[in-house]
Formats: C-alpha cells, sequence, structure tokens
C-alpha cells in the first residue's frame, strides 16, 4: 500500500436548500492539524453568522485519524453522515465541512442526515478524486566533490530536492516515492563517504 486517494484541490460553496435551512459544502485537502486548523478557521471567518459548521475529516493512509464533529446539532445528525461520505468515496487526507444557516423550520434529526449526507456527497462529486503516492523523505550527508554521484541517483529515483547546504561536507533532503525506499538505501549504501537517514 503506497498510494491513497484523496481530492486533487479544494471545492468551495456548494448550496443545498432544505425547507429554508441552506447547507454550504466545503472539502479541503488536509495533511496535517495545522491545515486542518487553518481551512476551519477560514470557512468559521468567512461564515460567522451561520447557525452550525460541522465536520469530518479523515488523515493518514487508512484514514486512522478521524474525526466527526456534530457543532451543536443533535448527536449523529450531522457529522456523521459527513464522514460516511468519506468512506463511501474511500478517500483520506480530506475535510468535509458543511455550513448551516437555520431556515426557521425544524428538520427533525432525519432530515439532517439526509440534508448533512447530501451536502457532503454534492460537495465530494464537485471534487476531482486522484490517486496519490505516497512520499518519503531523505537526507543524505556527503562530500562536495560527491554531489554530481548524488543528483544522478536522485533523478534516476525521480526524487525532488527540498533543500540543500553546499558546504565541504553537503546536507541534502529530498523526497521521493516510499516505494522506492529500498532501492534508493541499497545504492546509497555502496557508497563509500556518505551517509543518509529517512526522516520518518
Amino acid at each position: 500500500m503506497h498510494e491513497y486517494k484523496t481530492i486533487e484541490k479544494p471545492i468551495e460553496n456548494i448550496l443545498i436548500k432544505e425547507k429554508g435551512s441552506k447547507f454550504i459544502g466545503f472539502a479541503y485537502p488536509v495533511h496535517n492539524d495545522n491545515e486542518l486548523k487553518d481551512a476551519l478557521e477560514k470557512v468559521r471567518t468567512e461564515h460567522p453568522k451561520a447557525t452550525h459548521h460541522c465536520y469530518a475529516f479523515r488523515m493518514g493512509l487508512n484514514g486512522e485519524n478521524y474525526r466527526a464533529n456534530d457543532d451543536g446539532e443533535p448527536s449523529g445528525s450531522a457529522g456523521l453522515p459527513i464522514y460516511n461520505q468519506l468512506l463511501a468515496h474511500e478517500i483520506t487526507n480530506v475535510l468535509v465541512i458543511v455550513v448551516r444557516y437555520y431556515g426557521g423550520t425544524k428538520l427533525g434529526v432525519s432530515g439532517l442526515v439526509k440534508a448533512y449526507k447530501e451536502s457532503a456527497k454534492f460537495t465530494l462529486e464537485e471534487t476531482n478524486i486522484i490517486t496519490r503516492e505516497l512520499e518519503t523523505e531523505i537526507e543524505i550527508h556527503f562530500n562536495f566533490n560527491q554531489q554530481n554521484t548524488i543528483f544522478t541517483l536522485l533523478s534516476k529515483f525521480d526524487a525532488k530536492v527540498l533543500n540543500f547546504d553546499a558546504n565541504e561536507n553537503c546536507i541534502l533532503t529530498a523526497s521521493l516515492k516510499t516505494a522506492q525506499k529500498e532501492n534508493i538505501s541499497d545504492k546509497l549504501s555502496e557508497m563509500q563517504y556518505i551517509s543518509f537517514e529517512f526522516k520518518d
């Protein structure tokens, strides 16, 4: 398992109406708690007068880090139906927020479940679902005169250089597909005056 399905880019302001209430859906690709907080904060700032900001997210390769939040709606009537749409689409590293403006008519729990489910579903149907390969970071220490060898090796493995500190003793950080971890380790281990470590 070196890949996962997620959404390509954020989708915002997908509107559905139910008995006067407005439900506005948002979906964001998120990879860590900071990105999660930023997205939630952004939507709260844009919709300060909304009655509820309900959301659900899944993060991690198998969606092991997840949460469903009802934000004041009856328990299980909002966050869970949103979360179930993430499961139905088999995606991870995604946050879906549904903002509700109350329209004066109570929907009841089953009405809320349906509305939040549909809002999340319509929002995700607007996204482009893509498959991403897992990546890992590697830090390599080597002598200045070995740069060419190292750069040739990295390009062979389609690695992206993230940081390069060129001194007599160079330090380079690169990201590459996790699937290539073993292969690049074997090659680097055969070289002299080189040390390396994976960051995860």
